[in-house]
């Protein structure tokens, strides 16, 4: 079987860069993951005016993204997400490329700085490198970046007022391990003019925000605290949208990129920031195409973005409302007659394919295991351990988050259940007297970064990051927010560790071919 890429506009068809980008001769790939091994991530630079379609399709290891402009195509020349409107040259979509699920896959940074020899503005100094004060045209320099995708995320120590009122940190904070030298920085470490904490964190995908924004409870679960009202809209605010939360609304972290990542002085016009904004509500990212499964839309399947657009967001899972992944739903009658006429046209790979992703289907929804020391989880009335399935935390349909503000421990950032980091900084975080410990680690706690607890000062919160969007995970490795597992089934992985799961070899597998074509 051979499939043509394009969009449905044919814009590789009528694009003689996208063309040579790509480095397809033919526009024909056999469908195999070693077809496309070799395939050059098509890059968008700041400024570069190509038009964005409606739907556009791009190759990765598994088959094709599809990132899809639910208000049609655009002109991006002129767009402010797309033009550098810092002092650095970069633009939004510098660490958001459609190519990667409108986030950046350590494949395209290493093609960049082989391209560019380290000069494109993706490797600017300010969180481009491991620390601004290194010599910048240095690959070592930029180690994090090049080897784990990681973007240098600069937090204010003690934290800044949050939600309008002071905080009086719960903890004392110290540097045992600073490997990038920046968190001792007499510039820019804890004992800087400016006091910081730097950690290093993966780019979130700008894409499929109505999922990111939207609310199932008009409280916090985790708290039992009602949730902020935004003062524009009067709606509850989900706390989704970074990683420790230091954000409430697009606008805010719109403004917050802008001076942070893009270097920009100044106030962007209010105007400025609706269009951005406008245009990452708009946006959505799936998995359309799987080498070995064919098209995610066929046979009654609803795979890629189209159906993320249409779909409701902020709908709580598990049978309670509807069940998870019932994209797939369809392909379940494989698992009672892979032998049914319907299914006859079918090849034998494209049959084992889609009878594994079903079976993933049914684990994800079913399989219990015993969840243990996982804060924002297990300290909430549930017990720990609580047994559960997947579903407990990755409860909201079509995107796999928490339709709670999500932040929880699952220990990738926290000893002693974080996978080895020696590249990483690691702090000594200290409960104060008169202030009740982290409920699972104590009153010191070791960890990569702390998370939640960076923006809240609260020891409960140590090491809690939101819980990601698991839409178009095969265009954006490596995963985790600081990196660690380069591929899905490293995903897998770590859970099976992590929560003693025991899982078959063909258990992991279904797990992995699931995540692959969400």
């Amino acid at each position: 079987m051979a499939f043509c890429i394009f969009d449905t506009n044919n814009y590789y068809l009528s694009n003689p860069m996208i063309l040579q980008k790509t480095m397809v001769a033919s526009l024909i790939l056999t469908a195999s993951s070693a077809a496309v091994a070799d395939v050059e991530r098509i890059w968008w630079s700041p400024g570069q005016g190509e038009p964005l379609n409606e739907s556009t399709d791009y190759a990765n290891d598994s088959g094709l993204l599809r990132i899809y402009n639910e208000s049609g195509a655009i002109d991006t020349k002129g767009h402010p997400f797309f033009e550098p409107l810092g002092s650095n040259g970069r633009a939004c979509v510098t660490c958001h490329q459609p190519a990667d699920g409108m986030s950046l896959s350590i494949d395209s940074v290493r093609q960049r700085w082989k391209a560019t020899d380290g000069r494109d503005p993706l490797f600017a100094a300010i969180d481009g490198s491991d620390c601004p004060n290194l010599p910048q045209g240095e690959e070592k320099s930029h180690s994090l970046l090049l080897n784990y995708g990681l973007i240098r995320v600069p937090r204010p120590w003690p934290p800044q007022p949050y939600l309008g009122k002071p905080i009086e940190p719960q903890f004392t904070i110290d540097v045992v391990r600073d490997p990038t030298g920046c968190n001792t920085s007499k510039n820019y470490g804890l004992n800087a003019k400016e006091p910081a904490i730097s950690v290093y964190r993966r780019p979130r995908p700008v894409a499929n925000l109505k999922f990111i924004t939207a609310v199932g409870f008009p409280f916090e679960p985790k708290d039992g605290l009602p949730l902020p009202i935004n003062p524009k809209t009067g709606e509850p605010m989900s706390g989704n949208i970074t990683a420790d939360r230091r954000v409430w609304t697009i606008e805010e972290q719109t403004r917050d990129a802008l001076r942070g990542h893009l270097e920009f002085s100044g106030v962007m016009p209010d105007e400025v920031i609706e269009e951005m904004v406008a245009f990452q509500m708009q946006i959505y990212a799936a998995q359309q195409f799987d080498f070995k499964g064919g098209d995610l839309t066929s046979d009654g399947a609803q795979g890629g973005p189209q159906y993320l657009a249409q779909a409701d967001a902020g709908v709580l899972n598990s049978g309670r409302r509807l069940p998870m992944w019932t994209e797939f739903d369809a392909w379940l009658e494989l698992l009672k007659n892979p032998s049914a006429e319907k299914f006859g046209h079918l090849t034998e790979e494209q049959k084992a394919f889609r009878l594994s992703v079903a079976r993933g289907v049914m684990l994800f929804r079913n399989r219990t295991f015993l969840v243990k020391d996982s804060a924002g989880i297990t300290d909430m009335g549930f017990g720990n351990p609580v047994r559960n399935d997947c579903n407990f935390c990755h409860n909201m349909t079509r995107t796999g988050m928490d339709v709670a503000p999500g932040q929880v421990d699952l220990g990738t950032t926290n000893e002693p259940f974080a996978d080895p980091a020696p590249h990483l900084p690691l702090f000594k975080l200290t409960c104060k007297p008169g202030f009740a410990p982290h409920p699972h680690l104590g009153r010191e706690v070791f960890t990569r970064d702390p998370g939640l607890a960076l923006t809240t000062g609260r020891c409960k919160d140590i090491g809690k990051i939101t819980i990601q969007n698991m839409r178009g995970l095969s265009a954006r490795a490596p995963f985790f927010s600081n990196g660690l597992s380069e591929d899905i089934r490293g995903i897998v992985d770590y859970y099976v560790r992590r929560y003693q799961m025991n899982l078959t070899e063909q258990e992991k597998q279904d797990l992995t071919n699931l995540m692959s074509v969400l």
